[in-house]
């Protein structure tokens, strides 16, 4: 089947997450992505875990399957040619270089644009183009902490603590992914190019829902409140005989069905929680623990079952393995096979989106150190042998 991005050149000078997520993305769904490395390779090629045989990173693998590999190095002149041979047709260029450093090396928006009008420009920035502090680098953990969402995580009486992956990451690389498209409608209907700017605090901060008119309208500055929900109740996390399970009740609908279902009646009689509100404000203690009690009495299938039979939203707190063997993750077809070509056959998350017509696929293996060179800047094997000596290229042929 043909894929909806088929035809689009893509050209990747991303590093670390946010970036190679975004143009992993545009690869699954058919655009030819080029991703150029330095020539030590992208640093995430030494971030773990490493398969024990080749010593490969199996997380370089997972966010960069789907793309072709060359190697520069952008500080020589010789490599820069060389860039702007491939970009000159490229549709679209995505980097996440901190602020500053493209124009340094003679690759910003203004001088590929010289080369490529119509090229669409994206650049993910910790902090963005603009404002005070746009200049520093950032990782996910400095962003979820300036962001909000650091502070927001955990329980009343603890530290702040960090969401588990990098959330971050995955948001600027979903929002990179999204302004890319927009540029390219907008482009299909004037064939005008532009720069796109997402930044990773931008982007966390934009998924703080109600935390921010918690302040603006409720005059409050909310903080850490565990797995409770400040405007749902309840939606919490509770022990059952072999682990927890989380519940989501938003509506008094599904408030009855609960409490039918799970025989604690006599709650849908109590004015203090006669509505979504009235539940809120007054879930703990009491609400609280007489929920956590009848929880305790089953296991977490038990009360699967009971609220599937209910309808009310309901899920036992899985952990990775329990999550990745899930019969509905395979039914998704989110766990996929890649098959590498030093590493062997690895098991990574697949397309998220799924198309009728023309869907995404995980069809190619992450790339080897330089392993297109030669395809990409059409040189010989000579050809690419003395421009590895000449420190302009590097290729996984010449590693020992």
């Amino acid at each position: 089947m043909a894929k909806p991005l088929e035809g689009l050149k893509v050209i990747d000078l991303t590093s670390a997450l946010s970036g190679p997520f975004c143009t992993m993305i545009l690869a699954d769904y058919g655009a030819e992505v080029i991703k150029i490395e330095p020539l030590g390779g992208d640093q995430t090629r030494h971030w773990g875990p490493m398969e024990e045989k080749s010593q490969e990173s199996a997380y370089y693998a997972a966010f960069n399957r789907d793309k072709k590999g060359v190697t520069l190095n952008l500080k020589d002149p010789k490599a820069v040619d060389l860039f702007y041979e491939i970009v000159k047709d490229a549709d679209i260029l995505v980097e996440n270089y901190k602020v500053g450093v493209p124009k340094k090396l003679g690759i910003d928006y203004e001088s590929v644009k010289k080369v490529n009008p119509n090229i669409i420009y994206a650049s993910g920035t910790g902090f963005g183009q603009n404002g005070p502090i746009a200049h520093r680098p950032c990782y996910d953990v400095v962003a979820q902490a300036m962001g909000g969402i650091f502070n927001l995580t955990g329980y009343r009486d603890a530290d702040p603590v960090k969401v588990g992956p990098s959330i971050v990451d995955h948001v600027m690389g979903l929002y990179l992914t999204i302004g890319v498209l927009l540029a390219l409608h907008h482009r299909d209907m004037t064939g005008e190019g532009q720069f796109v700017d997402v930044a990773m605090l931008d982007s966390i901060f934009s998924v703080l829902e109600n935390a921010t008119i918690n302040y603006t309208v409720g005059h409050f500055i909310p903080e850490r409140q565990g797995n409770i929900d400040p405007s749902i109740t309840p939606f919490d996390a509770y022990k059952c005989k072999d682990g927890f399970v989380a519940l989501g009740v938003g509506n008094n609908n599904l408030w009855a069905k609960f409490c039918n279902k799970s025989g604690l009646t006599q709650l849908l009689d109590d004015p203090r929680y006669e509505d979504n509100w009235a539940r809120t404000c007054n879930y703990e203690p009491e609400l609280r623990d007489t929920i956590a009690d009848w929880c305790s009495q089953y296991t977490k299938a038990e009360i699967e079952q009971m609220m599937d039979e209910a309808g009310v939203p309901c899920g036992p707190v899985l952990n990775m393995k329990e999550a990745i063997e899930h019969p509905q993750i395979k039914a998704r077809d989110m766990m996929v096979t890649s098959h590498h070509p030093t590493m062997g056959d690895i098991d990574i998350q697949g397309c998220v989106v799924k198309l009728s017509g023309t869907p995404g696929s995980v069809d190619e293996p992450a790339p080897l150190l330089g392993q297109h060179n030669c395809e990409v800047f059409g040189l010989t094997e000579e050809e690419e042998k003395q421009l590895i000596e000449d420190g302009v290229l590097s290729s996984y042929k010449t590693e020992n």
